[in-house]
């Protein structure tokens, strides 16, 4: 029996806010850069019983408030280098795993999958960094960042990401300049890690 054709996949395509239009196949999303909805989840390196312990409420409007992660400037963040056959920034450099979500599935369990299917994590408790929004020629969409603690070496086992790396957190910022970095997540989830540094020197 043959593997269904990614293309064939269904998409919502959403307006600025994130409501409904209609749904299409994935490769007409792409084609005409339709807006869809997206997860994010950055992984810091660490433990998850001791993740969040300080009390910074998520954004209003969130999938629930959850305790900012204290973080520091050698905070790891796990970076990868995603697979030459993608359909959007193949090769390009990663600081979130993550992708589509399917029809109807809420923001958390989309990201879940997601986690689980790129780099093998699950069970990690996912901390909400807010909705984020990217509108340019070639992608547009409506997201949601959120940000993960995992004290192991994540296990990327479906092909979609070649490479692995770790990244100070004080350092994400100029190593984004050395490589090519998915610019969506670049324009989103980057500035995001760097709020919850806070006031902490760099």
């Amino acid at each position: 029996m043959a593997s269904p054709d990614p293309g064939d996949e269904p998409i919502e395509v959403v307006d600025p806010d994130g409501r409904v239009l209609e749904v299409v196949p994935r490769r007409r999303m792409r084609r005409e850069t339709l807006r869809h909805r997206c997860t994010y989840v950055a992984v810091l390196v660490g433990d998850p019983e001791r993740a969040g312990t300080t009390a910074a409420p998520g954004p209003p409007g969130g999938a629930g408030s959850a305790p900012r992660p204290e973080v520091d400037a050698a905070t790891p963040v796990v970076v990868h280098q995603r697979a030459d056959w993608k359909d959007t920034y193949p090769s390009y450099w990663d600081v979130a795993f993550g992708g589509v979500c399917g029809v109807g599935e809420p923001w958390v369990p989309a990201a879940e999958r997601e986690l689980a299917e790129e780099a093998g994590i699950t069970g990690a408790p996912l901390h909400d960094l807010g909705p984020g929004r990217y509108e340019q020629h070639d992608n547009r969409l409506v997201g949601r960042i959120f940000v993960a603690w995992w004290p192991h070496e994540p296990v990327c086992g479906d092909g979609e990401v070649v490479a692995l790396d770790r990244v100070p957190l004080g350092r994400l910022s100029a190593w984004s300049r050395t490589v090519p970095v998915c610019p969506d997540s670049a324009a989103l989830v980057i500035p995001r890690l760097l709020g919850l540094l806070g006031d902490r020197p760099i």
